[in-house]
């Protein structure tokens, strides 16, 4: 179809005006539109937007573009071919631009529809009430302020109520200086007073210049002087120069506060060190008689004290390391000090032959008496009292080395012993700058040999307490568990002190009964095995049931001395030879030559025949056992043996017989403990091999059989885990659960530990979860343990305080006594036990009469609360809390290196909490704990899972519960 060139001149303008605003592109103009007006340009953020860079618009692949396509090629073709047709020319040139115009036309209308999402999602966008990214931004640094706030306010509070606790202090020491100096001015003021009295009483003429009777003076002459008369006038001559000589000396050293505080520092240290100048003040102190008798190094020590109150006062920041209260009263000291000395000093003249009168003299006395007293206590805070620290734990890590060296593994000890060796060298520098290297190497030396000597030795093994009766059999050691309970049976059946599975007839009556009331020392094996697990060198011990042991004996011993006084002689002597031939058969094994000699020789049908006879001897039965006794016996015990066997040898009386009796009887339940012991020494390395299974399945027995229940176990663990999430909270008061700040299971029973075993006394049934059942002992042991400690400490910090010592130094040998006295007496079950130690601690140190009443009502007021239970005392709440927040830091260490830098720092903390004298006992508590720990845990671990798995679960589901009911409450 072929159009006219009017009909294409038409087609054109229509098109031309109806795509004028569509933006073409370059090669889009031809020559016919150049003269159209150009489209309105976007903004150049909607350009941005839609329109691409003219450069990456088209696509560099031959095949994709326009020039390259078809119509194009056909529209150049033609061109070139029939150049000179012009309708052609225009039609393929209209229909190439009507291809484009549409193709163009449908990418437009996508932009556009594109465009219009874009505005409508942009719309909806700022239409939304959510905050912009700045603002976020704003209300999370809003948020992190708050919280370094509260941190910043938590941090200040604490701070502030430290600074308060200082001043208050201070503020007490302060009143009480102030009490003390009144008295002491009242003291002073009632002695002037009494002085002034007894001049007042003492009518006696005044010295005047005299002059000779008249009938004495004759021809001018002067009256005769005896030769003692004269020796004494020269010899106060000779003293009163001699004192003078002393003042002028004195005089031409020039020693003033001014002149040292204008000299340096070295070159006044140059001077106070001369010879001269030690000698001169060593005369000069003798003239105010302040130097001691005798002792030559006594008194060099008081020369250069009394020196340095000078060196002190001209050059204070060179002296003292730190501005203290201390440190003040120190320089207050040595101001009256100097000053009431120069007062005197400058009333010596000729007139009173150089000689100070007593009140000066007594006046200086008490200057210098305050002055040493201050400077002793500042110079063993900073020098003494921190050696002594250093040292005591230089000592802790040896006696930790000592403990775990040959009780651990050898990658566990060599790790002990890696951390304990870089502790000590660290201590050791410290203390050779401090105390030299010389005197550093000897205390340590002697603490540590000290240390060594007083630390309980291991319980005697091997030969020593071997029974001689055990000595001919070679018992196999142990391998399996089965051997181990056969051998720990055998221990039980052999310790036992009493006559079991005899049968004694009804007829011999009361002696029959009174034998059958004894009872065995032995506990049963899970207890046996349990303190073997905590205790390697486990022994039983008869301690806790020897009294009613001997009790029952003495009972037994006099019914047969009544019934021999009654006639009954042959049934009490057959049942007495039966009980004691039962108990040595329980120490041999039959078939030995020793059982079968006791057997046929303590024979009860025999013995009845030669009672029925009349042919039995006493005499000879215990000459019979005065034999067997020592080869029975262990080596240790052979001196008891052998003062009984010298007494039964004796001939006696009736009551001295029944007397030999009962300590015959005795000695045999000892020998028997000896034999379990023995028997348990053996068997023991099987039996802790086995403890933890043996414990385990134990425990499970009881709990199917419903013999106790995890009631009190899950109580104890719940306040356990409250109290350590309590503490997470008060670290962390914005609750963020992070995995550091959330509590392991190793720190909550930790914690309920040490809650458990550092709390008053008495142990309640309802507090003692079913786990820890077998330390209910030790655990009320170490309740009182601590409970001593705590008083102790602090009538001793009381001690301190009102004598102005300094709290780190440590009152070890005042300490030892009073736990002496209070283990013994109890707190105050004996009235006198306040009075006891008050004593003990004013015959260490002097006391004024108000110090001494004042610490005597503390140390009542103390006592009756440790007696009550009820710490009501702000020292006693203050260090109990100290002692368990130390102790719970030491045993919540989970690792070796922790254990180490814990113990390593002990001994500084418990100076700094108010408790250097309680390092040994302190340290005995945590072992004990640690090992209870260990034990427990071992044995109870998947008990203690599941429980901490139920809890966990039940503050989860708590959570979710909570949430929920917030969600509900907040849609409504």
């Amino acid at each position: 179809m072929s159009l006219s060139d009017s009909e294409v001149d038409m087609v054109s303008a229509q098109l031309q005006c109806e795509h004028d605003d569509i933006p073409e592109e370059p090669d889009m103009i031809l020559s016919d539109n150049a003269g159209c007006s150009q489209p309105f340009a976007p903004p150049p953020r909607i350009a941005a937007r839609f329109y691409r860079h003219q450069n990456n618009r088209r696509k560099s692949s031959a095949a994709s573009s326009r020039r390259n396509s078809l119509s194009s090629t056909h529209s150049h073709t033609s061109n070139r071919s029939y150049r000179n047709s012009c309708q052609s020319h225009h039609i393929a040139q209209h229909l190439r631009r009507a291809s484009i115009l549409e193709t163009r036309k449908a990418r437009l209308a996508d932009r556009a529809a594109h465009a219009e999402q874009v505005r409508l999602r942009a719309a909806l966008a700022k239409a939304a009430p959510r905050a912009s990214n700045s603002e976020e931004r704003a209300l999370a640094a809003q948020v992190a302020r708050e919280r370094h706030l509260a941190q910043v306010a938590a941090a200040c509070a604490e701070e502030v109520r430290r600074a308060k606790k200082v001043a208050e202090d201070m503020k007490e020491r302060k009143a009480a200086e102030e009490r003390r100096y009144r008295v002491e001015m009242e003291e002073k003021l009632a002695d002037a007073e009494r002085r002034r009295m007894e001049y007042k009483r003492t009518t006696r003429r005044p010295r005047t210049a005299s002059s000779p009777p008249v009938e004495d003076v004759k021809d001018g002459q002067r009256p005769t002087v005896t030769s003692e008369v004269a020796a004494k006038r020269i010899q106060l001559a000779w003293r009163a120069r001699t004192r003078k000589n002393i003042v002028d000396a004195w005089a031409e050293l020039g020693l003033s506060i001014e002149k040292i505080r204008d000299t340096s520092f070295e070159e006044i240290t140059l001077l106070l060190a001369d010879e001269k100048v030690l000698r001169t003040t060593e005369k000069i102190m003798t003239i105010f008689v302040l130097l001691p008798d005798q002792d030559p190094i006594s008194r060099s020590t008081a020369v250069r004290t009394f020196l340095s109150a000078y060196l002190i006062l001209g050059h204070p920041a060179h002296v003292l390391s730190r501005d203290g209260d201390q440190e003040q009263d120190l320089i207050t000291k040595a101001k009256d000090l100097i000053i009431s000395f120069e007062s005197a000093l400058g009333k010596l003249t000729t007139f009173n032959y150089y000689t100070p009168t007593p009140t000066r003299t007594e006046t200086v006395l008490l200057a210098h008496s305050a002055f040493v007293s201050a400077f002793n206590d500042w110079k063993a805070r900073d020098s003494s009292a921190l050696v002594e620290t250093m040292v005591a734990s230089f000592v802790s890590l040896d006696e930790i080395w000592q403990s775990v060296k040959d009780e651990t593994v050898d990658e566990v000890a060599n790790e002990y012993r890696n951390g304990i060796r870089d502790n000590q060298a660290i201590l050791l520098s410290k203390i050779k700058k401090l105390a030299g290297p010389d005197k550093a190497l000897t205390l340590i030396r002697k603490a540590i040999r000290e240390s060594r000597r007083s630390r309980p030795k291991k319980k005697l093994v091997g030969e020593t307490v071997r029974p001689r009766v055990a000595m001919d059999a070679t018992p196999d050691s142990p391998t399996t568990s089965e051997s181990a309970a056969l051998q720990a049976e055998a221990a039980s059946e052999l310790a036992a002190s009493v006559v079991e599975g005899r049968q004694i007839p009804p007829a011999q009556g009361h002696q029959a009964q009174s034998l059958s009331k004894v009872f065995t020392v032995v506990p049963d094996n899970r207890v046996l095995v349990h303190e073997l697990s905590i205790d390697r060198e486990y022994r039983i011990d008869a301690s806790p049931t020897a009294n009613l042991r001997d009790a029952l004996n003495r009972e037994l011993c006099n019914a047969m001395l009544q019934g021999f006084q009654e006639g009954d002689s042959t049934n009490w002597t057959v049942a007495m030879a039966e009980n004691i031939r039962g108990k040595l058969l329980r120490l041999l094994k039959a078939g030995n030559s020793m059982h079968t000699l006791i057997s046929e020789t303590l024979d009860p049908e025999l013995i009845n025949r030669q009672c029925n006879q009349e042919l039995f001897s006493y005499g000879k039965f215990f000459g019979f056992i005065a034999t067997i006794l020592p080869k029975l016996c262990a080596p240790f015990r052979d001196a008891q043996v052998q003062a009984l066997a010298e007494d039964l040898q004796e001939e006696g009386e009736l009551s001295e017989m029944v007397e030999k009796l009962f300590k015959l009887l005795h000695v045999i339940d000892l020998l028997s403990l000896d034999y379990s012991n023995f028997l348990l020494m053996n068997a023991a390395p099987t039996l802790i091999k086995e403890a933890t299974g043996y414990e385990q399945r134990m425990f499970a027995q009881d709990l199917e059989e419903g013999k106790i229940t995890l009631d009190r176990t899950r109580r104890w663990w719940r306040s356990a885990a409250v109290n350590m999430h309590t503490e997470a909270d008060r670290r962390d008061p914005w609750t963020q659960n992070a995995p550091i700040n959330r509590p392991t299971a190793h720190k909550i029973y930790a914690r309920g530990l040490v809650d458990l075993a550092i709390a008053t006394p008495p142990l309640r049934d309802s507090e003692l979860p079913e786990t820890l059942e077998l330390d209910r002992a030790r655990i009320s042991r170490i309740r009182e343990e601590a409970l001593r400690i705590t008083t102790i400490g602090g009538i001793l910090l009381t001690a301190k305080n009102l004598l102005k010592r300094d709290v780190r130094s440590p009152w070890k040998p005042q300490a030892n006594r009073m736990w002496d006295v209070l283990k013994d007496n109890g707190y105050m079950k004996d009235p006198s036990t306040p009075s006891k130690l008050s004593s003990l601690l004013e015959s260490s140190h002097n006391m004024p009469p108000s110090t001494r009443t004042q610490l005597s009502s503390t140390i009542t007021r103390l006592l009756t609360q440790a007696e009550s239970g009820k710490l009501s005392d702000p020292v006693l709440k203050v260090l109990f809390q100290r002692l368990k927040t130390h102790i719970f830091n030491r045993v919540s260490a989970s690792s070796s290196g922790e254990r180490v830098k814990a113990a390593s720092t002990a001994t500084e903390g418990l100076a700094t909490t108010g408790l250097p004298e309680f390092v040994s006992q302190v340290q005995g508590i945590v072992e004990e704990l640690g090992r209870v720990s260990e034990v427990d845990r071992k044995s109870h671990g998947s008990w203690y899972e599941s429980i901490a798995e139920e809890e966990e679960n039940g503050e989860e589901l708590a959570r979710v519960r909570s949430e929920e009911s917030g969600a509900s409450s907040s849609s409504s």
